[in-house]
This record gives C-alpha cells, sequence and structure tokens, in this order.
C-alpha cells in the first residue's frame, strides 16, 4: 500500500530533488536533473523500484518532523521502546556533484538504526552492479554511478542488491551518510565525500536562510507565504532559470484512474503568475533568470511555440509509457515526457507579452531582439486568433473555442500595445488595437452565457470554468462590472466539500472524476476578495492553508472526500497561487485597493 501524498516532503539542490516519507524513506530521486530516468522510484511502484530508508530498525512513521525555519532542511524524529533519534535530511545546493546527505543523531537512549538503499536506474527497473570502493559502496548501472558513504561498514546483498548499515546509536551522538552521483566514467571518489557532513549542513541552512530573508511579505501568513516561496525556489533549475511545475511524474489526479502526466517540466501557463510571484515576493533575480529562460526557450518561430519546455528550454519532450512500474496506488499508466508540448493553445500568447509587459514595467533588462519577438508573436495571432485550441486545460481531444484562450489573446494585444507605448513603437498599433477591440466583444458577445449569468467554458456552451475568475486580475473586466460579479457568483455551483472545482461536466450534472484544483480555490479567493467579499475570502484562503500537509505543501489536487492530497507534488501552480492571494487579501485586509494588472483602454 502506498503512503498518501501527504505523507512526503521534498528536498532539492536547486537541480534536482527527492521525495521523503515519514517512515524515512526517500522513495523518488531522478539523477542528476529533474527529468533525468528515476533511480528511486517506490512511490509509483514498489521497494523493488528503488528506495532509500533510514529509520529505526523497528520501522514505522515518525513521532513528528518539521523543517528548520526558513531552511529546506528536514528534521524527523522517532520514539523508539529504548529512546529517541533524530533524522536531518537535506542537499546542498549544487556545486559540483548532486547529493543527499541525512544526519542521524540519538537525543536519548540507545537506538538501533538501519540505512536501506535501493537503486534501481532508469525508472526504477535496471539492477546496477554493486562494489566496494575506498570505504564507500558504489552502484553503476550504464552511463550512471551512484557511491554511499556511511561512518561504518556498508553491507552489500547480493541477494535483493541492497546495500544495508546497521548501526546503534547512543545519546549525543551522531553519524553521517551521503549518497553522491556521478557518471560512471570517472573512477575517482566524488568531492562531496570529502566535506564534513556538518559542514555541508551548515553551509545549506545559511544559504536557505539568507534567501528567505528576502521575502517581503509581512502579512498575517508570512510562514505560508515563506514555506511556498522556499518551495518554488526548490523547483528552479539554477542553471537556466527555469522552474518545473512539480518534481514528480503520474501522481493521479484519481486513485486508479488513467490521466497521469509527468510535470517536471516548465508550463508557460504558470509564466505570468510566476513572475508576478517573484517580483512582488522581492525575488528580482529569480525573476529575471525566469524572463530569460523564457526569452530563450521560446526562440523562433511564433507558430511553434509550445505549452510545456525542459528545464534546459528543449522542445522535444517525447512521452512514453512504463508497464514495469504498476503506479502509485495502480494508477496507470505510468508515464514519462508530456505530448501536450505539441498542442496548440491559444492561451500561451497572451502569456508571454504578459510576462514581457510585467518585466518592462518592473525595470529588468531585456535583450534588444525582444520586441521583434512582440512583432512576430502579434502578427502570428492577428492571422490565428479565431481559431479553436486545446485551451487551459490541456484538453486531449478537438479544438474548442475556449473563453480564457481568447481572453488571453486579448491580453496578448493589450500588453503589445502598452509595450508600444512605453518603448516608443507604435507602427503596428493600429491593427492591434482594433484586434483587442474586436476579441473583447467577441468574447463578451459569445463566451457570455445569460441562463447561467455567467461567462462559461466554450462558446455557446453551458459548462462553467474557474478561468473565469482570472478576468479581473487579467484586467479584461474590473471586479465592479456585473457580469464579474456574476460569474463569481455562479462559481458556488463548482463548489463540493468547501473547494472550487476547475470546471463542471455536463452543465454540472455528471460526477466529476478527479479532485478539486487547489489553484482554482485560490482564484476563487482572490475574486471575492476583487468584489468586496473579503471575510468570504479569508475562509476560502485557510480552508486550503489547512489542507497543506504537515511541512506546508500542497499537491496539484485535493479531495475532500477522502480528506487526501492528489496530483504531482508539490505543485508550483498550488504555491504561486497561495503567494497571490496572500498577498490580495493581506492589502484588502489593510483597506488597500487591489488594482488589476491592466485594464482595457
Amino acid at each position: 500500500m502506498s503512503a498518501p501524498i501527504e505523507d512526503y516532503a521534498l528536498i532539492s539542490d536547486l537541480e534536482t530533488a527527492a521525495m521523503v516519507g515519514r517512515d524515512g524513506s526517500v522513495d523518488w530521486l531522478c539523477l542528476p536533473r529533474f527529468d533525468s530516468p528515476a533511480c528511486l522510484a517506490a512511490l509509483l511502484g514498489t521497494e523493488d523500484n528503488g528506495f532509500w530508508r533510514v529509520a529505526p530498525v523497528a520501522r514505522g512513521p515518525c513521532a513528528q518532523r518539521a523543517y528548520r525555519p526558513d531552511t529546506l532542511v528536514l528534521d524527523t524524529r522517532w520514539e523508539t521502546a529504548t529512546g529517541a533519534v533524530r533524522v536531518t535530511d537535506f542537499m546542498p545546493p549544487r556545486a559540483q556533484l548532486p547529493c543527499i546527505v541525512r544526519v542521524v543523531e540519538c537525543l536519548s537512549g540507545v537506538v538501533t538504526m538501519r540505512s536501506e538503499l535501493r537503486l534501481r536506474f532508469h525508472q526504477g527497473r535496471v539492477v546496477p552492479w554493486v562494489r566496494a570502493v575506498d570505504e564507500c559502496a558504489v552502484a553503476v548501472a550504464g552511463p550512471d554511478a551512484v557511491w554511499l558513504d556511511a561512518d561504518g561498514p556498508v553491507r552489500v546483498l547480493d541477494r535483493e542488491d541492497s546495500m544495508v548499515y546497521d548501526f546503534t546509536v547512543a545519546a549525543g551522538r551522531r553519524l553521517a551518510l551521503t549518497l553522491v552521483w556521478a557518471p560512471s566514467h570517472r573512477p575517482e571518489t566524488p568531492a562531496p565525500l570529502s566535506v564534513p557532513a556538518e559542514t555541508l549542513l551548515k553551509e545549506t541552512g545559511d544559504f536557505w536562510r539568507r534567501w528567505a530573508a528576502q521575502c517581503r511579505y509581512a502579512g498575517p501568513w508570512r510562514d505560508a507565504v515563506v514555506r511556498s516561496l522556499i518551495t518554488l525556489k526548490a523547483l528552479t533549475y539554477a542553471p537556466t532559470g527555469g522552474i518545473v511545475a512539480a518534481p514528480t511524474t503520474s501522481l493521479p489526479g484519481r486513485i486508479g484512474g488513467g490521466r497521469n502526466w509527468d510535470h517536471r517540466y516548465c508550463w508557460l501557463r504558470d509564466s505570468t503568475l510566476t513572475l508576478s510571484c517573484l517580483l512582488r515576493s522581492g525575488y528580482r533575480d529569480e525573476a529575471a533568470a525566469w524572463l530569460d529562460w523564457l526569452v530563450r526557450a521560446i526562440a523562433g518561430d511564433p507558430a511553434d511555440l509550445q505549452t510545456v519546455y525542459g528545464v534546459g528550454g528543449q522542445r522535444l519532450l517525447p512521452e512514453t509509457e512504463a508497464p514495469w512500474l504498476p503506479g502509485y496506488e495502480g494508477s496507470r499508466p505510468v508515464r514519462f515526457g508530456n505530448s501536450a508540448a505539441n498542442q496548440f493553445q491559444l492561451d500561451v500568447y497572451g502569456e508571454v507579452l504578459d510576462v514581457l509587459c510585467q518585466s518592462l514595467r518592473a525595470g529588468i533588462p531585456m535583450p534588444a531582439h525582444v520586441w521583434s519577438l512582440v512583432e512576430a508573436m502579434m502578427g502570428y495571432l492577428l492571422r490565428h486568433w479565431r481559431e479553436p485550441d486545446q485551451g487551459l486545460w490541456q484538453v486531449r481531444g478537438p479544438g474548442r473555442q475556449f473563453v480564457h484562450s481568447k481572453v488571453m489573446a486579448w491580453v496578448a494585444a493589450d500588453r503589445a500595445l502598452r509595450m508600444g507605448e512605453l518603448l516608443g513603437r507604435n507602427g503596428s498599433s493600429g491593427e492591434w488595437r482594433a484586434m483587442r477591440d474586436e476579441v473583447h466583444r467577441q468574447v463578451c458577445r459569445e463566451g457570455w452565457n445569460a441562463q447561467r449569468g455567467s461567462f462559461v467554458q466554450s462558446y455557446g456552451s453551458s459548462v462553467l470554468d474557474a478561468s473565469a475568475l482570472l478576468m479581473p486580475r487579467l484586467g479584461f473586466l474590473p471586479a465592479w462590472d456585473e457580469r464579474v460579479r456574476g460569474t463569481v457568483r455562479a462559481m458556488r455551483h463548482l463548489g463540493h466539500g468547501g473547494f472550487v472545482r476547475r470546471y463542471s461536466l455536463n452543465g454540472g450534472g455528471a460526477r466529476y472524476s478527479e479532485g478539486m484544483l487547489v489553484a482554482c480555490s485560490l482564484w476563487y479567493a482572490d475574486a471575492l476578495a476583487a468584489t468586496g467579499r473579503t471575510e468570504q475570502a479569508r475562509q476560502v484562503f485557510e480552508r486550503v492553508l489547512d489542507i497543506r500537509n504537515d511541512v506546508g505543501l500542497l499537491a496539484e489536487q485535493w479531495d475532500p472526500d477522502s480528506g487526501r492530497q492528489l496530483g504531482n507534488a508539490p505543485q508550483a501552480f498550488s504555491h504561486i497561487a497561495l503567494v497571490e492571494t496572500a498577498f490580495a487579501l493581506s492589502a484588502s485586509s489593510s483597506g488597500g485597493v487591489r488594482r488589476p494588472r491592466n485594464r482595457a483602454g
């Protein structure tokens, strides 16, 4: 039986990440990058697919765990019949090679511990060759080598191809275990193994505390905001500035279902909120790095713009299935790669141009060729904005005239006009203004359902969609417009268990088959605050805070019926929305008026 998704905590070195369970087991690890093949994949299968557990021999869940304040250093504590012990897990920010350090400290009495590492390379499938080298255990398979160093002898169990280290710690004694990945063709002992664990621990804690201290949020939910920002930083691929949606793949939106996707990539749909979140929180360098990644990734013909890219900006993300992995609680198939990269999604053009406009207004330097990119994208949109697409939710099937996609086409024209004004480049402003006005009229005419009293998902439908809540934030219509207020009121029909679905099925009559997308409830809180219902907005927001796990992490979705997190975790989209809503509610509570990003001219 798989552990609940909310049982997992995250550690990261800003190039990859590991998921650590309450039982002390690392059940997910991809090396050396977020999107590399997994070498520990028990999260999507069994222990035979790879894990690394450090825990008392008696095993079982911990008594308590927490991140050290303002860091990504995780302390896990067990109480046993003979004493208490703490395991401190962290990944030092990458200097050379990726490593995980696990420091065991006995707090009282005497505790017998076991470290058991079972590596399975190439997505939990390939059994490595394990041998001893220079008092370390080394596992090799193809291009990968993993070294394990411990303060004592590590036994190799040939029958199970595992590395096991049994040891006893008495009160006050510490012991460290360090795992390092290196290319298998390099025979020398990796450098991180020569650095004392205590030095790495201090440097890692200091790094995260310095970073967290830059946060400008000073409202009532600071702890939650800082934890979300640390999580967002942890999902950043430092060499390029790209931010992955999540460090995991194929955690299901419905247990036993097949809608299991790989989120270890960078989505353009997240780009506007990501930049806004980083800028307003005080992280200008990270915002600039994200912008640089974006501009590099989308270079080329606007017709080739994708919705999702790799952490290095790569475009080819071939989607494959892994039949040897049984999936999380039997949720198959397990997928690696993402074919959504090949979909046509009109909204991404608006996302990109909104990001560029925000950056320009924030004073972030942009490459000289960016205006040519703006003109090329607008030239493409002038020809194609009327076409159907797959929409924000990446529908796999025939395209439709999604309302949110058209709103984002309006955003694209609006932001291009504003950038032209700022830069003194208005050569095409007449065409762009005409397009902006035509899109606005069409959406207000075709996207409005008088019977529902709300904007709907696509032209001519009666399906409600939470993305309509973004209209005032995007400046498409002001919050006081009665159509916005009607849309916010209608969203109660998407409610279930105190949370908001992303859309209704068949006008709301069909049974919904996935969890509540966390971000949608936060958009609802934003819209409630913008329309003057601040107290109700706070209640919705605090309800979301209550579903974070014990270390403050959110998955993509929440199931109010089972009380479980669902989907890939931790999810950047959820944590970005949390930060944005905290800022919005703090402004509302202080009597400030929240201004939309832009308004129709």
